[in-house]
């Protein structure tokens, strides 16, 4: 996966250690999830918040980066301060429920918000027109801190088809002055990588066989990760 990452860094002129490589540990097992730590991976995800109590229980290393990269009910913010980065904000009522329990703990929320940017009606996200709004909401907020923008592109075999997609969120990201863009899976990560990606979300190509590392989501899914 490193190297992959870094042969899309070299056609572009950028670094590899400007992109960070983010494990998505969903329905992994305790042996799959130390093999990713034995291997010097420190920044995990998952897509759920009852799913992270667990797995971030069995796995106490003080040194490891939990992110959020699914869909955030506002009843689960208060379970969500073990996280280093949320990837899903995606409205104005979850910004100040997480603000409401920020101010209760003294914690600031890392995050970005989510945009649908390919406007399909099965992902979560904001349409691009409700970013602006969110963030003006989001500059009044003590505890709450946007640093980027997360998407996710439809699912299509040709990784090239992403590249508009991953291309406009990153216009959006340079109009409002936000450095983290979170886009890119197993199966289209290189376009992403090439046209700015900062963390790229990848569970599928790190766990299975050589064959499926050109897989990407499933038609129909609605996660924020592939599987």
């Amino acid at each position: 996966m490193r190297a992959r990452i870094a042969a899309a860094c070299a056609r572009v002129g950028r670094s590899p250690s400007d992109v960070r490589l983010v494990a998505v540990t969903k329905g992994r097992s305790p042996d799959e999830v130390s093999a990713l730590l034995a291997a010097g991976q420190r920044d995990l995800a998952e897509n759920r918040v009852q799913a992270y109590r667990a797995v971030a229980s069995a796995f106490p290393q003080p040194d490891l980066r939990w992110h959020l990269v699914g869909h955030l009910q506002r009843n689960k913010v208060r379970f969500c301060r073990g996280f280093a980065l949320i990837h899903s904000l995606d409205s104005e009522r979850l910004a100040l429920a997480l603000e409401a329990e920020g101010a209760r703990h003294g914690h600031v929320f890392s995050s970005l918000v989510q945009l649908n940017v390919s406007g399909e009606a099965s992902k979560y996200g904001l349409a691009p027109s409700e970013l602006a709004p969110l963030l003006a909401l989001v500059r009044d907020l003590v505890h709450v801190q946007v640093e980027g923008l997360m998407t996710m592109a439809p699912y299509d075999p040709d990784p090239e088809r992403a590249r508009p997609v991953f291309r406009a969120l990153r216009a959006l990201a340079l109009g409002h002055g936000l450095e983290q863009l979170s886009m890119g899976m197993s199966g289209d990560l290189e376009v992403a990588v090439e046209e700015g990606a900062t963390l790229v979300r990848v569970g599928t190509a790190l766990f299975e066989p050589e064959p499926s590392l050109t897989t990407s989501a499933q038609p129909g899914s609605d996660s924020s990760t592939d599987t």
